[in-house]
């Protein structure tokens, strides 16, 4: 990691109305960084990913990428520029085949708008992704129509599209939502693998603490809309109002 932050929010907020969904949200992400984030529902999690993200503007504050000012910036920018999501529910199209689905993200990822058809069918294309779902060891299901395929694999599926073309950033939004508890821990093992060997940041929110502990060298808990606590996971997983308002108990 490098001591220049990738990602810099700066006091950001986002009201909606009378109500302030996140306020004052100040977070430093740097390169190589695993990331924790963690909240009841409504806490401000996915309202934070959203403005990163591009598809919610701040109300006000600022966020940087690179140095560069990206506050407000589109989805489809702060994809192109190496900024990428997956969804809570997963953002796939169940009637086509799994190698469908990465090669749709991979044209989409490199030519934006207007490129499918392009490239759709080009040979380079189906190479890149087989090369691609085999990294998430996802290339057996190649041709399997993502409808049929447990939840687990189209999570991964989800993540796998997000992560196309190395992006430096990719926030996950519950990845392990929906998929059994004997599924979780190989999972998360089969993403943050891959990612990390591309030295990617990556921040995932998640209310599963084993899998938080195991995956996060630092989290950052939200509570109404700000940031409770942000460090070493460890330590914040013991802070007492984490586990008062987070967690659901402090130690006595």
């Amino acid at each position: 990691m490098t001591n220049e932050p990738l990602l810099v929010t700066d006091n950001i907020e986002k009201r909606f109305g009378g109500v302030v969904a996140a306020q004052e949200i100040s977070i430093s992400l740097f390169r190589g960084e695993t990331v924790a984030v963690i909240g009841s529902n409504g806490a401000g999690k996915t309202t934070f990913v959203n403005m990163v993200t591009g598809y919610l503007k701040p109300s006000s504050g600022q966020i940087l990428f690179k140095g560069r000012d990206i506050t407000g910036m589109s989805p489809q920018d702060t994809a192109r520029i190496g900024i990428r999501r997956s969804f809570q529910i997963s953002q796939i199209f169940p009637q086509l085949t799994v190698l469908e689905n990465i090669m749709i993200a991979d044209i989409a990822a490199l030519e934006g708008k207007g490129g499918l058809s392009a490239r759709a069918i080009k040979s380079d294309r189906i190479h890149a992704a087989h090369a691609s779902l085999a990294r998430f060891d996802l290339d057996k299901f190649a041709t399997s129509d993502v409808g049929t395929l447990p939840q687990g694999v189209k999570k991964k599926l989800d993540i796998a599209m997000a992560a196309i073309d190395d992006p430096a950033l990719i926030l996950l939004d519950e990845p392990t939502s929906g998929v059994s508890v004997d599924e979780k821990i190989s999972m998360m093992e089969s993403v943050i693998e891959p990612l990390k060997g591309d030295d990617a940041t990556v921040m995932f929110i998640e209310h599963d603490m084993d899998i938080v502990t195991r995956f996060a060298e630092r989290t950052v808990a939200f509570y109404e809309g700000t940031i409770l606590a942000d460090g070493p996971t460890a330590d914040v997983l013991k802070n007492n109002k984490v586990r008062e308002y987070v967690i659901g108990g402090v130690h006595a």
